[in-house]
Parts: C-alpha cells; sequence; structure tokens
C-alpha cells in the first residue's frame, strides 16, 4: 500500500482546548491555541477548533483563520457531533479535558494527541483551591471536566504524548500512569524585530492578577523600589479581588497599572516587554507560562518564585523562598539582567520561535497522517 503523500494544504487539524483567547477568556491554554492555530493558517493547514462558549461567542466563528466551533456546557454530551461535522486527520489536546476524551468516542478512527501544558497533581488542585481565580465553585468545575476516569482514560489511549515543557513529562506519567514517556513540543513565540532597552530600571508583571499569581508581591517589590519602573499588564477574573489590588497600590508613585492587553491585537505588549529589563512571577505554581517564553524573546531576564524547566535559574534569578527582593537586587547589579536575558533570548530563539515550532508540529503530524 502506497503510503499517502501529505502536503500542509491537504491537512486539516481540529486543535481543541478549555479556551482560545477570545471573547472574554484570556489565559495561557488559550493563548497557546491561538498561537498555534494562527501559525499552522499562515503555512496553509487547515484549522479547526473546539471550545467551550464563552460571553457573546457563536456556535462558529473564524478567528485568525481558525474555524472555532464551540458548544454550551448544557451540550457537553453532545459535542461529539461537532467532531464528527468537522472530521479532521488530527485532534490535538491543549492540555486533557472531557472534549479530549469526547472527540476520541466521536472520531475513534482518527489520530488523537494530547499536548500536556499544566499537569495539576492533587496538591496543585489545593493550591487552586486555597488561591481560587473566582470561586471554589470555579474551582471545582474546572477538576470535573479536567480530571476525571474518562479523561484520564482518553489520554492513555491518544496516539501520541507530548509535554509543553520538560519538568511536565514525569508529572504527567505519574498522573495519567502512562506507559510511554511524552516527547517535549515547545510552544510557538513570535521574535520581535530590534529592541531597544529603556536607561530606567524597568520591570514588568504579565497574567492575570488572580489570587494564585500573588501579584501583591510585585507590587510589595514597587513600594521597596521607588526608583525602579514597575508595570502591571493584566486583570483579575475576580472584579472585587482587582478593585482591591488598585485601591490598596494604585497610589505607589512607580507603579503603572496597564491593565489587560491582547497580545494578538498590535504591538503593546511587545512595546513594554521590548523596554523592560526583568519579568517578575511571583506566582504560587505555574506550568511553563507563555510570559517567560514571551519575555525572554525580548531579552528580559526571569524572576520568578516558580523554575518550570529552570527558565528563571538559568536566565535570571530563582526565588525559591519568595525573596524576590533579594533576587531584583543581584539582577540588577552589574548588569546581570541583560547578561540573563540575553541567554535566555538565544535559547528561546533556538526552541520556542514560530517557524522552528510550528516545522516541528507539522512534521509530526505529517508522520501521524502516512500512518492511516
Amino acid at each position: 500500500m502506497e503510503s499517502r503523500k501529505v502536503d500542509n494544504r491537504s491537512m486539516h487539524i481540529c486543535l481543541i482546548c478549555t479556551e482560545i483567547f477570545a471573547w472574554g477568556k484570556h489565559g495561557g491554554f488559550g493563548r497557546a491555541t491561538r498561537m498555534i492555530g494562527k501559525e499552522l493558517v499562515k503555512h496553509g493547514v487547515q484549522v479547526s477548533a473546539v471550545v467551550p462558549k464563552r460571553g457573546d461567542q457563536k456556535s462558529i466563528e473564524v478567528l485568525d483563520g481558525i474555524t472555532v466551533y464551540s458548544f454550551d456546557k448544557l451540550e457537553i454530551l453532545s459535542s461529539g457531533n461537532i467532531y464528527k461535522k468537522i472530521d479532521a486527520d488530527i485532534y490535538h489536546s491543549q492540555e486533557p479535558s472531557f472534549s479530549t476524551y469526547m472527540a476520541l468516542k466521536a472520531m475513534p478512527e482518527k489520530k488523537h494527541i494530547v499536548t500536556f501544558r499544566d499537569t495539576r497533581l492533587s496538591f496543585d488542585w489545593l493550591t487552586e483551591l486555597r488561591l481560587p481565580s473566582k470561586n471554589w465553585l470555579q474551582v471545582l468545575s474546572n477538576v470535573l471536566y479536567e480530571d476525571n476516569y474518562l479523561v484520564h482514560k482518553a489520554v492513555r489511549q491518544s496516539d501520541a504524548l507530548y509535554a509543553a515543557s520538560k519538568h511536565l513529562i514525569p508529572l504527567a506519567k505519574k498522573k495519567y500512569e502512562l506507559s510511554r514517556i511524552p516527547e517535549f513540543l515547545a510552544t510557538p513565540a513570535e521574535m520581535p524585530g530590534n529592541i531597544t532597552k529603556v536607561s530606567q530600571p524597568t520591570v514588568c508583571f504579565i497574567g492575570r492578577l488572580d489570587r494564585r499569581k500573588r501579584p501583591e508581591l510585585f507590587f510589595e517589590l514597587a513600594r521597596s523600589f521607588p526608583d525602579v519602573k514597575f508595570i502591571t499588564v493584566g486583570k483579575s477574573r475576580d472584579k472585587k479581588w482587582g478593585e482591591y489590588l488598585k485601591d490598596k497600590y494604585g497610589q505607589i508613585k512607580n507603579l503603572e497599572f496597564a491593565g489587560f492587553i491582547d497580545i494578538f491585537e498590535g504591538k503593546k505588549l511587545s512595546t513594554i516587554l521590548g523596554k523592560s529589563w526583568i519579568l517578575v512571577n511571583p506566582a504560587a505554581r505555574e506550568g511553563l507560562p507563555n510570559a517567560f517564553i514571551e519575555a525572554a524573546a525580548h531579552g528580559c531576564a526571569i524572576l520568578s518564585s516558580v523554575d518550570p524547566d529552570e527558565f528563571a535559574s538559568r536566565f535570571g534569578y530563582y526565588a525559591q523562598n519568595d525573596d524576590l527582593h533579594a533576587g531584583l537586587v543581584y539582577l540588577l547589579e552589574n548588569g546581570n539582567w541583560e547578561r540573563h536575558g540575553r541567554l535566555g533570548q538565544e535559547y528561546v530563539k533556538s526552541v520556542f520561535a514560530s517557524d522552528v515550532s510550528i516545522n516541528e508540529h507539522l512534521k509530526i503530524y505529517r508522520n501521524l497522517i502516512k500512518e492511516n
């Protein structure tokens, strides 16, 4: 039997996720999913996506060339019809969820891939409950949708398994009782053009102003370093919590609240990263934040309370005991931030740059399709 010739325009890839960085939902999973879809479209691939419906989102939308299908919560058990309608060559889940199971059940003869983006063990879910984005009911809802027996079963039955960061590989193997070891698959990142750092020491925080991200530690740094410019990008999913933070820290003169900035709309976020020296991440727990990759691409050093893939310890300062103050002092001394930032930029360019990452995705897709 002749192997099937596969070029980009003959491929149809369906991305599956809990979000896609639009319609009021702007998390890391969605940002990665939209970036992958957008880059695949640029390479001539037909791309669909399936996500839970958000806000005023219609059942079928087009976003960056991606045909986005959505379903209401009450339609979850009938959502298999969407995957049948799409009839893609490959269904690629960006973090496992109940939709991974529904796609596999609806289209068992097609190829199914999972990329682990933030593998959460029991203690991670406890952290989410202790520091919820909105409330503990929202966390329990996430657990039910993303972490049940059928989800685990679907993961083990998938044709290929990958992890968006290397430190997740042993965690995923343990959690899902895998007989195979997932491979690393980088998330694409756009590399900026010319970067001009400002003369004043400038650090930034990029992410949701939610409890798990602990932005208050960033704000306290601003209070302690009055000669350093601090820029906060993001907003809270909990409006009252966001207002509390603004009331408590909004009077700090060297602290700027830039609000939510859509990375897919214009260059405003790239401009902030381009002039910043350091990205600060005080979160209680993380996968590998997209912000780490994007900041490093812009030559920023990483100052973080977490150290996935040793991003902070290699390309900045790992504040293992939340010693962010000591970390900032170190990075501002003797141009340490610039040296670490340059190392991070070189690494991201070689591993995460859009063409490098997307070419790896395309290679995986072609090989799987040829097997059919």
